[in-house]
């Protein structure tokens, strides 16, 4: 039997399950946590890998490994591979006028023909620009930009300043994915390529960005690592921002420094040079704080390209043209794979790669499970008893509705929105009806999603609904009434990881496997127009 790996680092936790290469069947599998917060020491990420590794029984007998992970962190790196700061997460909000900024110089439309999105503060692009404005210095050190699955990769392949590999920190040996690629707002899926001018719009200087790969591209081998955990890095305090002669001296302290990086920095797209690395710290023979027992990573396993955290699971999935995966989590997404990319100038749709070659438009709402969960609290119930009072309502709840925004929403925009509820009469003031209500609202809001990625062109036949709350029955059969579409449940499994794994499988062989998913349920179609109608009839728009 013929071993893979796949990996899913995402922002809670790190998971790993160990498949059999021809059939997908599940051999093993591994868990570690990751900590709370909005900005992390990759450390722990690494840190973490290795612990869910060794959860799951080790790489002994492993041919193939993969990586996928949380999409758009940004994790910088100075001469000598050193994290020069904790990396911003996707869901770190702090750039946002980062966005607006680049929107304002470049053009939404413009922003969107070139890298086939607009910006919001959870790309990577709208990171490094706050990285420029807030935090200078720290900019000016950034020799290369990475993301989480890069990061993880590169550390993999026994590069960085704590590998016991004597490869040391070469920075050209960063790789990523079209599909990870496609999330930092400064590589197009439309062209294949970094859009330079972008990225140094964000940053201010060039720098080195990983090397994209295509599906079942091997970015390397592992080497054998013994790995212990390293003291965290400490984040540099940002230049104050204080005006008179102080704030011209730190701002053209910051412009020679970053002007020295540049000049030193072969650019951000060079693959094929050799990066001088005359001046780096050396740090092959710098002592770890602890051993482990043993190896956790043997020697020769081939390394996958890796994958964003959503074309992962739709590689997961076995997503196909003409499936839109539906996801109902802590937000919700709606993503398709099809044959075409997309450009929406509204940036409602962000048009992404997938991993297999064709591409991933994606619609994300902030509010999604947890409204069942508030609605919950409200009614003193479980989700089992909510799903139950839900199903002794008729569709359309006798008229009422509740528009979700219980914490603004990002589709539509309307970041400041509160929840709102509409249609309270004596006949819809009751329990099932706001526990119908609810679930309304949310299929409704994950449905304004599906039309979006509907007027780019892409058709849909068939809805995957994955998620949490994809497994409560009423959840299922409402969604046959919302959707307009066939809607099928697959049955609970980690499909990020297991992507990873296919694509591990696909790098080995050179052939993408077919691996079979069972499903939960198919619910009948019941397509009942008043429901949409109702709750478009009380839309917010931005």
């Amino acid at each position: 039997m013929t071993l893979v790996a796949g990996v899913d680092s995402s922002t809670q936790s790190c998971k790993v399950v160990i498949r059999d290469a021809v059939t997908g069947a599940l051999v093993r599998s591994g868990r570690a946590a990751h900590p709370d917060g909005t900005e992390v020491d990759p450390q722990v990420w690494w840190d973490a890998l290795n612990s869910a590794l060794l959860d799951a029984g080790g790489l002994e007998n492993v041919a193939a490994i993969s990586i996928a992970a949380q999409q758009h962190g940004m994790v910088v790196l100075d001469r000598a591979g050193q994290v020069i700061r904790p990396a911003l997460l996707w869901n770190d909000t702090r750039s946002a006028p980062a966005a607006t900024a680049l929107i304002a110089e470049v053009g939404a439309g413009e922003y969107a023909r070139r890298t086939g999105v607009v910006p919001v503060a959870s790309f990577t692009a709208t990171k490094l620009r706050w990285l420029r404005d807030a935090e200078p210095a720290n900019a000016a050190r950034v020799a290369a930009v990475a993301l989480p699955h890069d990061w993880l990769t590169w550390r993999l392949l026994g590069y960085g300043p704590t590998a016991t590999s004597p490869l040391g920190p070469n920075l050209t040996a960063l790789t990523t994915d079209r599909s990870d690629a496609s999330g930092t707002g400064y590589w197009s899926p439309l062209t294949g390529e970094y859009d330079l001018d972008l990225f140094e719009r964000a940053l201010g200087h060039a720098a080195i960005l990983p090397r994209v790969l295509g599906p079942g591209d091997s970015a390397g081998t592992t080497v054998s690592l013994t790995v212990a955990p390293v003291a965290p890095v400490a984040p540099v305090a940002p230049v104050a921002n204080a005006g008179g002669a102080a704030s011209a001296a730190a701002a053209a302290a910051a412009a020679a420094a970053a002007a020295a990086a540049a000049a030193n920095v072969a650019g951000p797209n060079q693959f094929d040079g050799d990066f001088d690395e005359s001046g780096c710290e050396t740090t092959e023979n710098a002592p770890f704080a602890a051993k482990s027992p043993s190896n956790s990573i043997p020697a020769g396993i081939a390394v996958g390209a890796g994958a964003g955290d959503n074309a992962g699971a739709a590689l997961g999935l076995g997503a196909a043209d003409g499936d839109v995966i539906v996801s109902i989590g802590t937000s919700g997404t709606v993503f398709a794979v099809t044959d075409h990319p997309v450009a929406d100038s509204t940036g409602t749709v962000a048009g992404f790669a997938d991993a297999g070659g064709l591409f991933l438009p994606l619609v994300a709402t902030l509010n999604a499970a947890r409204v069942l969960d508030a609605v919950c609290g409200l009614l003193g119930v479980d989700h089992d008893e909510l799903g139950r009072l839900a199903l002794e309502a008729r569709p359309g709840a006798h008229g009422l509705v509740l528009q979700p925004y219980f914490e603004g929403e990002r589709t539509p925009n309307l970041p400041d929105a509160t929840a709102s509820l509409f249609g309270l009469t004596l006949a819809s003031a009751t329990r099932p009806g706001l526990a119908r209500a609810a679930i309304e609202g949310l299929l409704c809001g994950l449905a304004d999603g599906l039309d979006a990625v509907r007027a780019q062109g892409v058709e849909v036949r068939r809805i995957l609904l994955i998620g949490g709350a994809a497994q409560n029955p009423a959840v299922r059969t409402i969604a046959a009434e919302v959707f307009d579409a066939r809607v099928v449940v697959p049955t609970p499994g980690e499909y990020v990881a297991d992507g990873a794994a296919a694509q591990a499988a696909w790098t080995l062989t050179g052939h993408r496997p077919v691996w079979p998913v069972s499903l939960a349920a198919e619910p009948e179609s019941d397509f009942r127009p008043v429901i949409r109608a109702q709750y478009v009839a009380h839309r917010t728009q931005p």
